[in-house]
């Protein structure tokens, strides 16, 4: 038999390969024992840092329980207003209703019939662009007065939207959360963004107002305190007629 050929390798390869050799183990123990610094699972602590922050996610008290737009027995309504003349007279810029559970029925810009001059953005967040396309103030107070006619309205300062939209409405199918005695602090009205803080623990009005906020806000005032609120209406009403009876009886007497 042959022997084989022992072969003889280059005394530099032979100490290449023995370096390769020792720096490959020392890598895969670092490997081992970083392995064993870390948590089980990268991804599993990606996740529970989001569940973390789910935790903390606020509910906004103002979103709707549902999704349900049908016209109720009340809706809340509120207006933003532009500048009309020289700027310090106010028309109607957008009107939105809201039904009973806050879902919007109708939600229009509206041009107004005189030109416009301020848009009020910073507060009214209407854009010239907003009223390129909008509805004609007829068309659209046509429709509210449809909307509203029979049933309970409710806003805060009602009287403003009213007038900016040449409208009436029964007194006594009117809720305002501006006059609303409870609401009151030393017989004066507070504002809407401070109601719908303290009674709601919601935020609005921080910046340029959404009259959809606005009116869900009314809209949750009125239904937390729906029960006693129509309660002090019956007892004024019948405290009312006992009032004229007495009157009329002094007149006879007289």
């Amino acid at each position: 038999m042959k022997k084989s050929k022992q072969t003889h390798m280059n005394p530099n390869w032979a100490q290449l390969q023995q370096k390769l050799n020792l720096n490959s183990s020392k890598a895969s123990r670092t490997l081992n024992d970083f392995e064993e610094d870390m948590p089980k699972s990268i991804l599993g602590k990606r996740k529970e840092r989001i569940d973390d922050d789910d935790d903390d996610c606020e509910i906004n008290p103002l979103h709707p329980v549902n999704d349900d737009a049908s016209l109720t027995d009340a809706v809340a309504m509120d207006c933003e207003m532009v500048g009309v003349g020289n700027g310090n007279k106010s028309a109607l810029g957008r009107v939105t209703l809201v039904n009973k559970w806050g879902n919007v029925i109708y939600d229009e810009f509206v041009r107004p019939m005189e030109r416009v001059v301020d848009f009020r953005t910073r507060i009214s967040g209407i854009r010239p662009r907003d009223l390129r396309k909008a509805k004609d103030f007829c068309t659209a107070q046509k429709k509210v007065a449809e909307l509203i006619k029979g049933r309970i309205l409710v806003g805060h300062a009602l009287s403003n939207d009213l007038k900016a939209l040449l409208l009436s409405h029964p007194k006594k199918d009117i809720r305002d959360t501006s006059e609303y005695q409870p609401f009151l602090k030393s017989s004066s009205r507070v504002a809407l963004r401070h109601l719908a803080a303290e009674h709601l623990g919601a935020k609005i009005q921080s910046g340029e107002h959404c009259p959809i906020d606005d009116a869900r806000a009314a809209m949750l005032l009125y239904q937390r305190n729906r029960k006693e609120w129509e309660k002090s209406l019956k007892d004024n009403f019948r405290t009312k007629p006992n009032k004229k009876k007495r009157k009329k009886k002094t007149d006879t007497k007289e």
